[in-house]
Formats: structure tokens, sequence, C-alpha cells
């Protein structure tokens, strides 16, 4: 896979800062427009919440991808600036933020939206593939937002929209270290909303299932499966974007999935024998 330069910018060295009382007593508010950083925006997910944000009108768009000439023209459709980068490059999020924080003068809502996979029999997967899937889908996510953190609490104001998977909540035959890597990011989500109470910064997670983008032929596996469908890729961003809108934690799309989730919570024994039947 080829991967775009990381561009040079300005060192993020904010540090955070403690919400006051005032800021203790409020919860976080409801973005109805603002400025926006969007990753994984070159294509998928990224790309259609890049445009839906556009659409809505009142947004200020920094969007982020590895593909240069795809994410120029998501940026030229969505009025965005595009500033490519790989970010599971050192440093790479940290000079993202830099140059975001340039353009758009602050950041109200960071998207985490790139995302990639591997399907196969975990014995067969490759060095290399784990280490891409692991840094792509949970250790960039986490440095990025390590870096934006800072200066959405002390502006006591932001959220940030971490798009999962089910795979993630439920585990996926033949997908072991992309459903680790979901699942490690829903738990980031939940320990971050604890530590951010009380300082206008919240969290959502939003959980796909099957969406119709081209991850998985760049994974090298098509679907192949006849249920469940998969759902057209402008669900998730209507999903994602409802989810800043009202201020949600947590959104599955289609809704029905959190069904399966909460049956491997409730019953997991049962879970894992209909799941080793049916698969």
């Amino acid at each position: 896979m080829s991967h775009a330069p990381s561009p040079a910018g300005p060192s993020n060295a904010a540090r955070p800062v403690p919400a006051s009382a005032a800021q203790a007593a409020v919860g976080p508010r409801p973005a109805r427009g603002g400025t926006a950083l969007v990753t994984g925006a070159s294509s998928g997910i990224g790309a259609a919440v890049a445009r839906r944000l556009a659409a809505e009108g009142g947004w200020r768009l920094a969007l982020n991808g590895r593909d240069v000439t795809r994410l120029e023209q998501v940026a030229a459709q969505s009025a965005a600036i595009a500033l490519p980068a790989d970010l599971t490059r050192p440093g790479a999020g940290r000079r993202l933020t830099g140059l975001a924080l340039d353009h758009l003068g602050r950041l109200d809502l960071l998207v985490a939206g790139a995302g990639v996979g591997w399907a196969g029999e975990f014995a067969g997967m490759p060095a290399t593939r784990i280490d891409e899937v692991v840094g792509v889908d949970l250790l960039a996510t986490v440095h990025l937002v390590r870096t934006v953190l800072p200066h959405m609490v002390a502006a006591g104001n932001g959220r940030i929209v971490l798009v999962g998977s089910l795979a993630g909540s439920v585990g996926v035959r033949g997908e072991a270290v992309y459903s680790a890597a979901k699942a490690a990011l829903a738990t980031f989500a939940d320990c971050l909303r604890y530590e951010l109470r009380g300082t206008g910064v919240g969290v959502s997670h939003v959980v796909p299932g099957v969406v119709d983008t081209p991850f998985f032929d760049r994974r090298g596996t098509p679907y192949a499966r006849s249920w469940p469908r998969p759902v057209p890729v402008e669900r998730v961003a209507d999903a994602v974007c409802a989810a800043v809108r009202h201020g949600r934690d947590e959104v599955y799309v289609p809704g029905w999935l959190r069904l399966p989730a909460r049956v491997r919570g409730a019953a997991p024994g049962l879970y894992r024998r209909l799941a080793a039947r049916f698969g």
C-alpha cells in the first residue's frame, strides 16, 4: 500500500487545562456547526461524513487521508481543506493537529474514521498486516486524540467521534486482529467518557455493521455473506452526524445490531454456541 508523506507542520505543545467549576457543572454541548477534522476522509465512511457535514452547513472542515488524489476530490466536493498524511508515522497526529488548528483556529469536532482490515486465519496473517491493522485502527487514533483533546478541554467544548465496528463488540471469525483493535477502541471510548465528565467534551462511539464501501476489496477478501446485507455508507454518515447533534454516547448502525451485542453480554455461553454454529 502506498502512503502519502506526512505533512510538516507546527508543533502541538498545548497541555490539558483543568476545567473550571462552571465547566464542571455542564455536560458536553451538542454541536450544530463549527470546525471539524475528519480522518479516513479519502473514501468510505470518512468521505461520506465529510460530505454530510458539508451538506448540513455551518461546518468548516479539514480532511485527512492517505490517498492524496481521492482526498483532494472529496475536499473539493465538501469545500474543505485537504491535509494528507499517514497517521501511523511517528508524530503524524501531532503535526496534523497543528495544521488543522492553523487552518481552522480551533477544533470542535474530531471524527476518527480511518480504518483498514484483513480477513483470514490468524495463523496465516503476515506480521506486517498485524502491525498495519493495529497501527491504523487503534494506535493512530489514540495518538491523534491525545493531541486534539487538550485543545478541546481548554475550550471547555468539543466532541470526539470514534468509528468502531460490530466486530469489536462481538468478535468475527477470520478477523481476529481487526476485531481486537475495534474492541480496544470501544473500551478507549468508555474510558475517555469517564475521564472527560465535567469538561464539556463528549465522546461518541459509532458502531456500524457491514457497510457498502471499498473496505472489503482493499482488505483482499470481498464480503460474501448473504446476511446481514451491507448498509449504504450514507446511513453511517447520518448516524455520525446525529450522534454529534444529539450528544449520543453510542450508536449502532443499523440499530438492531445492538441486540447481538447485548446477547453476548447477558449470555456469553449461548452467544458463543450460536456464533460457532452460524458464524
